[in-house]
């Protein structure tokens, strides 16, 4: 089912403003969570009209028809990525080939996006197809995805003409904030809030009288922040070999966040305490890499992530932020060390081999 796909794109390509509606942003998101981490190149994605409209939410075969008009205006739709000494001006999709006799269409990706959506490394997005799919609003969907991309942070000021463009909210649109405010932001607070596994606040900044600037503030919506069980849930359709290769892959993303070399079997002990949100792990990374005399990257992980350690505003020392909210023991408890506290979690002994990690390393797990 598309429902359990997952979107991964660079975030320098999250960060373009382009205008698409509601359905021409789920049909991009759609194709691109077909593709996979480790592709070398872009393939002709098939996607099913009928799977497509029921992610949609269209029961009316009637609006199937419509579908040939939809992909003609959204290729002719541009997106502009602003490059070191140069300007990329690209269609989402190089072509679009429909074949009603079978009832599904072939897509395939504009060659250029290839460094955006292939082989992605670091300083990208990663969500659930089905959290945008839930989202009525052209604006919240778009205001989604940048809200994750800055979910580790946790705060993200935008200025607001940059807030518009970025949303996709044209000049002639609202273009008073007092109407804004409601019709927009106010919309996709409630629905982000409720539907995702997100929600944020949002501070008005004013020059003079007039609010020039948007500060929001990301919060894990951890009532419904089950992505590991949504990305991972099989179908009757669907092997089990699709669903390690998955596991694998997120391996694979948790492994890339850390400096330190960890093995596999240590980068799914993380992403098990995370239950599959890569963002909280590169939130407390980050708390981590400013936190000095850690015994053990692993178990301090672990332990921040089940006890959500939280950084402490106003006690930054030496230019860090190494005070934080976190258990009563600071690298120790009752002689335990977070060395010690790894291996309990990771269920070993002292002298126990990490084999599951060597074969992950291997290319086997």
């Amino acid at each position: 089912m598309l429902k359990n796909n997952v979107v991964t794109k660079a975030n320098d390509l999250n960060l373009r403003a382009y205008q698409l509606n509601k359905t021409e942003q789920l049909l991009v998101l759609t194709i691109a969570s077909m593709v996979q981490p480790q592709d070398e190149a872009f393939k002709t994605y098939k996607l099913y009209v009928k799977d497509f409209m029921e992610l949609i939410d269209v029961s009316d075969k009637s609006k199937y028809i419509e579908l040939p008009k939809i992909t003609k205006s959204l290729m002719m739709k541009v997106i502009e990525i602003k490059k070191t000494h140069s300007l990329l001006q690209v269609a989402w999709f190089s072509s679009v080939e429909h074949i009603p006799g079978e009832g599904l269409i072939e897509v395939e990706f504009s060659p250029k996006l290839k460094p955006y959506l292939l082989n992605l490394k670091d300083n990208f997005v990663t969500y659930a197809l089905n959290q945008v799919a839930k989202l009525s609003s052209k604006y919240s969907i778009r205001f989604y995805e940048l809200l994750k991309q800055f979910q580790f942070k946790k705060t993200v000021p935008f200025k607001m003409d940059e807030f518009r463009d970025l949303i996709g909210l044209d000049d002639s649109i609202y273009p008073r904030y007092s109407n804004m405010k409601p019709k927009v932001l106010l919309v996709a607070q409630k629905e982000i809030n409720n539907k995702t596994d997100i929600s944020f606040d949002f501070e008005e900044i004013k020059t003079g009288r007039k609010v020039t600037s948007l500060k929001f503030y990301i919060n894990t919506n951890k009532t419904k922040s089950k992505v590991l069980d949504e990305v991972c849930a099989t179908t009757e359709n669907k092997s089990t070999n699709e669903k390690e290769k998955f596991h694998t892959e997120l391996i694979s993303k948790v492994k890339s966040i850390f400096k330190e070399k960890i093995s596999g079997l240590e980068a799914k002990s993380i992403l098990d305490a995370a239950k599959g949100d890569i963002n909280i792990i590169k939130e407390k990374y980050e708390i981590a890499k400013v936190t000095p005399r850690i015994d053990g990257i692993v178990g301090w992980m672990c332990d921040a992530i089940k006890r959500d350690y939280q950084q402490l505003k106003g006690k930054v020392k030496n230019g860090s932020f190494n005070d934080y909210e976190q258990r009563a023991y600071d690298g120790k408890d009752g002689g335990m060390t977070y060395k010690s506290l790894e291996k309990q979690l990771l269920g070993w002994k002292d002298n126990e081999k990490d084999e599951v990690g060597e074969e992950f390393q291997q290319g086997k797990y």
